[in-house]
């Protein structure tokens, strides 16, 4: 198979070569291409970042953030994760799809990992999944994507897609560990990430050629990069409507704070408890509408002297600590 060379780590820029790929390369047959992320958090197409991913940890370890442009959950990368994608035109979907993946599937089974396709969009290993993997579809085109664990940092992985109430969250790193598996358990002759780069490249190649980006479309997609997948619209905004609830206990007494978020933004906010204050918390909502779901946006509308006249000693970092304490409902 042809085969396209990718050796950023940039998942912004990652995330605009696949879609580049897809919709403006020149395909008349299928190519693959293997490429790495450092650490990242993907979510899918149609995911929220406010309900599957935990941002503040992300902040606090320097993990990027990304949305794909096809379906299903959200992954974490290291650069101990390969990927994988394959694009081409499709005239059968039913029968390339498949076809796509049996071709990472056999490259894994020819290197003495006993890999199998099972479940919605896995492949898996002795009972434990090793990729998942996603597609998206565009007029007569199909793309196929997803992850090989090779020796990818499992505890990073349950932290950073940990939310509370997630199942994420509840499992802990071993039950992490029972479910997933890294493909160096099973590659005693492979010492590196990069060796499994190389061996997975021979068999996907079997000696065909590169499909060469000229300057023009390089530089096509650090605009897509810079223009759509970095932009706040893309990574936030577009997510659909996610509810949360918390409360906590304050020297002026209990708040509770329930809210959503749509398309990025506050909406319908809520206090209630048992809390002492000089006016109605509901103006203090009333101004939060509309305001940016991040630590940033959500501090500048709250000035210490406008809280503390609605719960008596409070901070805006104090109301702060409530939106970053959420629970999904």
């Amino acid at each position: 198979m042809k085969y396209l060379t990718n050796n950023c780590t940039d998942a912004c820029r990652n995330m605009a070569f696949d879609e580049f790929v897809l919709e403006s390369l020149p395909l008349d047959e299928p190519v693959f291409y293997l490429w790495r992320n450092a650490p990242s958090v993907i979510i899918g197409l149609n995911q929220s970042p406010f309900a599957e991913v935990n941002l503040q940890y992300l902040r606090e370890h320097d993990i990027a953030l990304a949305r794909r442009v096809t379906g299903g959950g959200a992954v974490y990368h290291d650069l101990q994760n390969l990927n994988y994608t394959i694009a081409g035109r499709s005239v059968d979907l039913n029968a390339d799809y498949p076809d796509y993946l049996h071709f990472v599937v056999n490259a894994l089974r020819s290197l003495g990992v006993p890999a199998e396709l099972s479940g919605r969009n896995d492949i898996m290993v002795e009972g434990r999944k090793c990729s998942g993997y996603a597609k998206r579809v565009w007029k007569d085109r199909l793309m196929v994507h997803g992850t090989l664990m090779f020796d990818v940092d499992l505890e990073t992985l349950q932290q950073a897609l940990s939310v509370p109430g997630s199942k994420m969250a509840a499992s802990g790193v071993a039950s992490v560990r029972s479910k997933v598996a890294n493909l160096k358990e099973w590659l005693p002759e492979i010492n590196t990430v990069e060796d499994l780069q190389s061996a997975m490249h021979a068999i996907l190649a079997e000696g065909d050629a590169e499909v060469p980006l000229n300057p023009l479309q390089q530089s096509l997609i650090d605009r897509m990069a810079d223009e759509k997948f970095r932009s706040w619209d893309w990574i936030y905004g577009r997510s659909p409507e996610a509810q949360f609830r918390t409360s906590r206990k304050f020297p002026c007494g209990t708040v509770e704070l329930s809210w959503s978020v749509r398309h990025g933004l506050l909406q319908d906010v809520h206090f209630g408890g048992d809390f002492l204050g000089n006016l109605p918390a509901d103006g203090l909502a009333a101004s939060l509408e509309g305001t940016r779901f991040d630590r940033e946006s959500i501090l500048a509308a709250l000035p210490a002297d406008r809280v503390s006249s609605y719960f008596d000693g409070l901070s805006g970092e104090d109301i702060l600590i409530l939106f970053l304490a959420r629970e999904p409902f």
